[in-house]
């Protein structure tokens, strides 16, 4: 017998090998009681039928692989019948993060049928814990929704899209101390099973979604397994900040212009595809320019047939087609005004989806998702000619019309996906083929163009998750943005992501005829208020801030307002957004008027002792609020002020994280933006 210790700092992580036999003995904090279930599984998988975990496999030894810095990488090897698992451990230097999947190959003379995978598998104490998740919608991403842990609970998206329907997160809460977290990466159809085990325990499972899968592993063939993540803090705001770290220095891509974080102007509310033409944008251009603005981009008005009675979103996918109607002398004119400008061009484009009426479903008919004969509309990435294709689409967009940043949005749900057998996979992984096709498009597009910028959206923000954002540089959070609404979504994706990965608009000025109710925000107004406008800017200010508003016709106090908020972003913020780890001082606030009316962050580079602090005060919240800060220095003095002449004088640390700061002068829908240094 053999104890095998892949611990951290922060994290007590022991394996145990025992006649050939490996079993996951310790999985927790190194200063709290949270513990697992003794001989809790690695991982499983269903083949031919048979379930496989562990216990069930002859362990071959484990190995350390080549990893970066502030990283361990092990690699468990197992043995079955015909085939071999080699079970990916990585860890992460000061976190209690542990990241785990298992690699299936098939070893013997004959196919193997595969129907389940659980990347991760374990038991834990179930006693007095609660669950929390996010379900997701659009227009409700990051709905919270907590439970007893008892019985059989289900966490899972059967979309086709990784945050419709749910967000593929959780956090487990141990009688209200220590947090367990949990998270697949993979951007299709995963799942999470909280199922009872034994001795009064809970079973977590989780991975890819057996759901309408399965996948014939032919001789010699390896299958890759969606990650599982692991978690473990003392509460949600300690959790959130490890995902962060981690996610900034090992997973998110980065390159020149994501590190900037550029402030963003996009006509798509102001204009979508109706107003938009090539002088509505340069007159746009012009407007950004003088805000200081760093980014244009052109959303989907630019693409489509001229001929009236026709509509863009039936030819997608014929990417050479610009509207010349609206844009006749093409794209480049505008990004070479952009560009001399000062600023850096952006471009929407669809690349996955395919219109009814494009082109491509004749020219390339092996190109096309379809279920029991049904087009599913959109092109199979399982096919590697369609990556190809896909590739030098891309490419050319980019170099014909000097992209600095593509916006790539999804505006379908490929359910189950497709099943074909054709074109590059069976008829049970045609969804998890064309995800990992996406992935290697993607990677290879980064590879290529290295100084563009990716930005991840679907139908808003139906697809976060941590595999596409290992693919892409950030991620859109929603459509909608009305204040209440954005600062639910940012809360709730601060779970899990690092701020600098969030692009978020301010309050937009929606034209259409079916926007929300809440999306009423009108620069002309009469009755706008200078704070009610500092309220909305500074919630979008957040992540990256980005703009979807008529900029010439602003009224020039909005405008110079606005003008001012970029300064101080510019100059004063992005050290923050890009590097802080941030703190939650209130719960999440409810779109539907529920869950607090004060809502307030703090972002603390702590080895500057430089701290930043938003705080709102939403519609029929109380009067007067008191804010206690987290992670100071106690003995050490602050001082407090704003960026603009502001002065709150000074609070040793011990004081501003027990007695705190009050707020009583705030109107509702006012705001505060403080440095604490």
């Amino acid at each position: 017998m053999s104890e095998i210790s892949l611990s951290t700092s922060r994290i007590d992580l022991e394996l145990k090998a025992n006649n050939r036999k490996l079993s996951l003995d310790r999985f927790g904090l190194r200063d709290s009681a949270w513990s697992i279930s003794p001989h809790s599984h690695l991982f499983s998988v269903y083949i031919d039928e048979k379930v496989y975990n562990p216990s069930r496999l002859a362990f071959n030894g484990l190995k350390i692989a080549p990893c970066p810095e502030g990283m361990k990488y092990y690699i468990a090897s197992f043995e079955g019948p015909g085939f071999q698992i080699e079970h990916h451990i990585q860890t992460y230097a000061d976190t209690a993060l542990v990241e785990m999947w298992p690699v299936i190959r098939n070893s013997g003379g004959r196919g193997l049928h595969l129907t389940r995978l659980d990347s991760v598998s374990i038991e834990v104490p179930s006693a007095g814990c609660d669950l929390l998740s996010f379900e997701s919608d659009w227009g409700q991403e990051f709905e919270p929704r907590q439970v007893p842990l008892q019985g059989r609970i289900c966490l899972e998206t059967r979309t086709g899209k990784s945050s419709k329907g749910q967000h593929p997160w959780f956090a487990l809460s141990q009688n209200g101390n220590e947090i367990l977290s949990g998270s697949v990466a993979w951007s299709g159809n995963w799942i999470m099973r909280f199922e009872p085990g034994e001795a009064g325990n809970q079973q977590i499972s989780m991975g890819l979604n057996d759901w309408q899968f399965s996948k014939e592993l032919q001789p010699n063939q390896a299958m890759d397994c969606p990650h599982g993540l692991l978690v473990l803090g003392h509460d949600l705001n300690e959790i959130a900040q490890q995902y962060a770290r981690v996610g900034r220095k090992f997973w998110y891509p980065h390159n020149n212009l994501a590190r900037r974080l550029p402030v963003e102007w996009n006509p798509w509310w102001s204009y979508e595809d109706i107003e938009i033409d090539a002088g509505v944008f340069r007159e746009n251009v012009g407007s950004a320019h003088d805000l200081e603005m760093e980014l244009c981009t052109l959303d989907a008005g630019w693409f489509g047939p001229s001929q009236a009675g026709t509509h863009w979103f039936d030819y997608r996918g014929d990417w050479d087609l610009v509207n010349a109607q609206r844009f006749p002398e093409g794209l480049l004119p505008l990004s070479d005004q952009v560009h001399a400008a000062g600023m850096s061009f952006g471009l929407w484009c669809e690349i996955e989806a395919v219109g009814s009426q494009a082109r491509l479903t004749r020219e390339a008919p092996d190109f096309m998702a379809r279920r029991d004969g049904q087009f599913l509309g959109y092109a199979c990435f399982g096919n590697p000619a369609v990556q190809e294709w896909a590739f030098q689409t891309l490419s050319r967009l980019t170099t014909e019309f000097k992209c600095d940043w593509l916006k790539l949005d999804f505006n379908l749900d490929p359910g189950a996906g497709c099943n074909r057998t054709d074109h590059g996979h069976g008829s049970g992984d045609g969804l998890y083929e064309h995800y990992r096709g996406y992935y290697q498009m993607l990677e290879r597009f980064r590879r290529e163009f290295p100084q563009v910028v990716l930005e991840n959206c679907s139908s808003g923000g139906m697809r976060i998750d941590l595999a596409m954002l290992r693919n892409t540089h950030l991620t859109f959070l929603s459509d909608p943005d009305w204040p209440v609404h954005a600062l639910q979504v940012f809360w709730g994706a601060s779970s899990i992501l690092a701020a600098d990965a969030c692009l978020r608009w301010s309050f937009s000025d929606w034209r259409g005829e079916h926007r929300p109710a809440q999306q009423n925000f009108n620069p002309h107004d009469p009755d706008l208020t200078r704070h009610q406008l500092d309220y909305y800017t500074r919630i979008a200010m957040l992540g990256i801030p980005g703009f979807s508003q008529k900029l010439p016709n602003l009224p020039a106090w909005v405008a110079g307002r606005i003008r001012e908020h970029i300064q101080i972003y510019k100059e004063h913020l992005r050290p923050f957004i890009s590097q802080a780890d941030v703190y939650r001082l209130t719960g999440q606030p409810r779109r539907n008027g529920t869950g607090p009316r004060w809502c307030a962050f703090q972002y603390s580079l702590h080895q500057e002792n430089q701290h930043l602090l938003f705080v709102f005060r939403l519609p029929g919240a109380e009067k007067e609020q008191v804010l206690r800060l987290q992670g100071l220095q106690p003995e050490r003095t602050y001082s407090i002020a704003g960026f603009e002449g502001e002065s709150m004088g000074k609070r040793t640390g011990k004081e501003l994280m027990t007695s705190g700061i009050l707020f009583a002068t705030l109107e509702e829908q006012g705001s505060e933006l403080l440095r604490i240094y």
